[in-house]
């Protein structure tokens, strides 16, 4: 284990903006990544249009809202709110017309709820994956990023069976673009600090309803953490650098749920529940058997496509050694108190 006061210091920020002068849509967009993506893609970046595709017009409302107090009449004007379902191929293809980019960020995420509904989950992240993909040689679309999970690597649950379902959809894609040139990639990192449905908020409503221990798992636990701005960096840096078919892997610390408790509610007494249905102790982002085809470009790692039947040129970049595997548990980077209350007092507070 490295240094305890190791902290995440990459940005990820791309070079350029992989956004100027396009059309951009982003599916499950009024999740915690898609509106964190979106106001940063209107304050820093150029896009000519912005669409919001989510089924829920509850939370497009609210969206709206959120967008109206933070920005004027002109950026405002780049949006549309596109109401429709991952699992509706004919309403992703109505959507898609005229797009450059998707982000495809929709999908059931919860493993409990997964392993107990696993048609649902099957229905929206996998089938509606080949339905975004689909849509969006259909529509000949040009850059495609689906963001994935730590939980696909070497899945024990359900929706990281799915996840995976979903990754090879997207890279295998790219073998069926042909002359519209169309290029899939994936992003996968691991847990997001202050994301919808995250441990961090969920520890935090605790200690304000007064809770005097904290629930976890297992004392032994670790994962890995990324910030949301870092994930929408990573996602952009991707949309930049990426030649179709690969899963990038940001570089990103890890931390023990026991360090995380004493940073949110220090002092304040633990009880061990036990772990859930489909959890892991450790998660894990890269395979031994990925390694064989992973490549390390600096602040990130790329799992290179087994089958390229499609103009692709290999990153130039050294591979991983023989055997590796980055997991939360063998990670060289951790975060301590300190890092976390570092990250918490960024915007995804």
């Amino acid at each position: 284990m490295a240094d305890g006061n190791t902290i995440p210091t990459r940005s990820f920020m791309p070079a350029s903006d992989p956004l100027d002068g396009k059309v951009v849509l982003i599916t499950g967009a009024t999740g915690s990544f898609g509106r964190r993506f979106v106001t940063t893609a209107l304050r820093d970046h150029n896009p000519r249009k912005l669409i919001v595709f989510s089924r829920d017009e509850a939370k497009q409302f609210d969206m709206q809202g959120e967008l109206a107090e933070l920005f004027d009449k002109p950026k405002l004007d780049k949006m549309r709110f596109f109401l429709g379902d991952v699992r509706d191929r004919e309403r992703l293809t109505l959507a898609l017309r005229g797009v450059d980019i998707v982000i495809h960020a929709a999908a059931l995420k919860q493993v409990p709820a997964a392993e107990y509904n696993p048609s649902e989950c099957i229905h929206t992240n996998v089938l509606g994956a080949e339905n975004v993909v689909w849509a969006c040689l259909s529509n000949r679309v040009q850059r495609v990023v689906a963001l994935s999970t730590d939980k696909a690597c070497n899945p024990i649950n359900l929706y990281g069976a799915t996840k995976l379902a979903s990754d090879k959809t997207f890279v295998a894609a790219n073998n069926l673009s042909g002359d519209i040139g169309a290029r899939f990639s994936v992003v996968r990192y691991g847990n997001v600090v202050g994301s919808r449905g995250s441990v961090v908020p969920f520890f935090k409503r605790l200690m304000e309803r007064g809770a005097t221990s904290l629930p976890i798992t297992d004392p032994r636990m670790t994962r890995f953490w990324i910030t949301l701005d870092q994930g929408v960096a990573f996602v952009l840096s991707a949309l930049e650098m990426m030649r179709g078919g690969e899963v990038f892997v940001p570089k990103i610390p890890s931390m023990t749920i026991t360090d995380l408790t004493e940073a949110i509610a220090p002092g304040v007494p633990t009880r061990i529940v036990g772990i859930r249905p489909g959890e892991k102790l450790h998660e894990m982002m890269i395979s031994s058997d990925d390694a064989r085809n992973t490549v390390d470009l600096g602040d990130r790692y790329a799992i290179e496509p087994d089958f390229v039947e499609y103009q692709r040129k290999p990153f130039d970049a050294p591979k991983v050694a023989e055997g590796f595997s980055y997991s939360s548990d063998l990670n060289t980077e951790w975060l301590d108190g300190a890092g976390l209350g570092r990250m918490l007092a960024g915007p995804n507070d």
